[in-house]
């Protein structure tokens, strides 16, 4: 069985066929989907797949990205939203420093006050970094994150700064690009870390794994993101699929 542990299914992307992907997901033994919500619309929906699939866990909070439209009483909807028992993580979070809608300095302080909100309702992070390493290592250091962990997600960074994280209780996330030719890092990092820190994800419907590269991405591509792991690590994708699987399982309290 394979977990997807972050994928956006209440993407405008899915409007169409989204029951035709849950089930391809299923076909190829995902057997579990964790969808994201970042914002007011993606929130709501992602609370609608919760609702309606008993397979299906939400993870809720607001995007870097879009740090300078969130209001106190976002965060505390945010946090009504949290009690829900198929709520399993806030985020994503973190720092982009790629696009430059939201200031630095709003979305650093938009991250911290998620942090506090996680650690208050007892529920992981999920971290969205681009752009911003030295930044995102630093505030959950400050913050103490450790104190509720959670996940590095779609990992890009190196072997130190992935150490770094897991010594404050984050696992590591990875996606499509450790699957690409070029991708040095990723696959540094799916060789060297310890398989008990690694989680797997698609973050579709974005950055599918090849032969899919450039197309929309899908939960059920999740097994090929498996397959290059178990490759690097010289081990079957089965031992891959059971180890990230326990991981998610226990971080997420899902039973």
């Amino acid at each position: 069985m394979f977990i997807d542990t972050h994928v956006h299914l209440n993407a405008d992307q899915y409007e169409e066929d989204v029951e035709e992907v849950i089930q391809r997901a299923i076909d190829a033994n995902v057997e579990k989907m964790v969808v994201v919500g970042f914002d007011t619309k993606t929130i709501n929906k992602a609370m609608e797949l919760v609702e309606q699939y008993p397979f299906i866990y939400g993870v809720i909070g607001w995007h870097p990205v879009d740090a300078v439209d969130c209001t106190e009483s976002d965060l505390q909807w945010i946090k009504e939203l949290s009690a829900h028992p198929k709520v399993v993580g806030i985020g994503e979070t973190g720092l982009d420093y790629y696009w430059d809608k939201s200031p630095k300095d709003i979305q650093q302080e938009l991250f911290r006050k998620q942090i506090q909100l996680a650690k208050e309702v007892d529920l992981p992070i999920i971290i969205h970094n681009r752009d911003a390493t030295g930044d995102v290592v630093r505030i959950l250091q400050e913050e103490n994150a450790a104190e509720v962990g959670g996940i590095m997600h779609c990992y890009s960074g190196s072997v130190e700064t992935a150490a770094q994280c897991i010594e404050m209780n984050f696992l590591i996330s990875l996606g499509g690009p450790v699957t690409f030719k070029n991708a040095r890092m990723p696959k540094e990092v799916a060789t060297k870390i310890p398989l008990d820190k690694l989680l797997i994800e698609t973050d579709a419907p974005y950055l599918a794994p090849h032969p899919y590269r450039g197309k929309r991405n899908e939960p059920s591509y999740v097994t090929l993101v498996a397959e290059e792991i178990a490759r690097l690590k010289e081990m079957s994708v089965e031992e891959v699929a059971k180890q990230t699987t326990a991981n998610a399982l226990q971080l997420f309290k899902i039973q």
